[in-house]
């Protein structure tokens, strides 16, 4: 390759590094606090853990954990948007300081990503019609089952799909579309969170819908960068004492209706 042409092509690569977003680069919490903010990934389209208030600023269950994170921090918290297959290359590119966005806690993610101990829990269920006779994965052959990309669920529902040949399963980006989906008869069931049927019934025939039985229950971790125990550690801590002073116990009321169920540690 000529050397101009090489050249060239060296400009174009920096050009192009220079127009990427400029990565958080604090690893710990004294870094976090010497600049003077906190960068934390969420996902607005999963109420009630993350989503849009009438003025269109981000709220929910999450969000209120990742606002008392900075106040204890004493710095202000930078909300970065993303998707449930966002959360993991936010943190693997340094974009965020850590994801507070229902992060299920599994072995396949903790290869990629370190998680603090659980803040919060749900099940993860199936839901249908009530006039759909559904009881197990069997039941599913021959239907089309929404999910979102990237979820606990998508992989129970993916793997029950190659044990059962027939099952149809189509992936959405967002909480939000697969609901719309579900009301919309695009998708015959939905495997989703247990608070999924309070928000389908807020929908013109909402009543329509049920839970049908339990995938798994799965635990929230706050997702921090591989190796990244100092910022890890102290999450540890203060997660400990939110759960110690019933702040979490309050938030699942506020957001869930639900006591908060029992937190394992690790």
């Amino acid at each position: 390759m000529p050397n101009r042409l090489k050249r060239v092509l060296a400009g174009l690569a920096l050009a192009l590094v220079a127009m990427l977003p400029a990565v958080a680069v604090a690893q710990t919490v004294d870094e976090i606090i010497a600049r003077g903010k906190l960068i934390i990934a969420v996902d607005t389209t999963t109420p009630p853990y993350g989503f849009l208030d009438a003025e269109l600023k981000p709220t929910g269950f999450d969000i209120e954990v990742a606002n008392k994170m900075g106040e204890a921090l004493g710095v202000p918290v930078e909300f970065v948007t993303v998707t449930s297959p966002g959360r993991i290359p936010a943190l693997l590119t340094k974009q965020v300081d850590a994801v507070v966005s229902i992060f299920s806690i599994t072995p396949a993610r903790a290869i990629q990503i370190d998680y603090s101990i659980p803040y919060a829990g749900q099940s993860a269920v199936v839901i249908a019609p009530k006039s759909t006779a559904i009881s197990g994965h069997a039941d599913l052959v021959g239907k089309k089952v929404g999910l979102t990309r990237g979820t606990a669920e998508d992989g129970i529902l993916t793997a029950a799909a190659e044990a059962n040949p027939g099952i149809e399963i189509l992936r959405f980006d967002d909480y939000a579309s697969l609901l719309q989906a579900m009301v919309s008869g695009q998708i015959d069931a939905m495997g989703g969170g247990d608070y999924g049927e309070i928000y389908l019934k807020k929908a013109q025939n909402g009543d329509d819908f049920e839970q049908k039985y339990k995938l798994k229950t799965f635990y929230f971790g706050i997702g921090v960068a591989k190796g990244n125990d100092n910022l890890r550690q102290w999450l540890n801590t203060w997660l400990f004492t939110l759960k110690s002073d019933g702040v979490l116990a309050d938030l699942s009321m506020k957001y869930r209706n639900q006591p908060l169920p029992d937190l394992p540690v690790f």
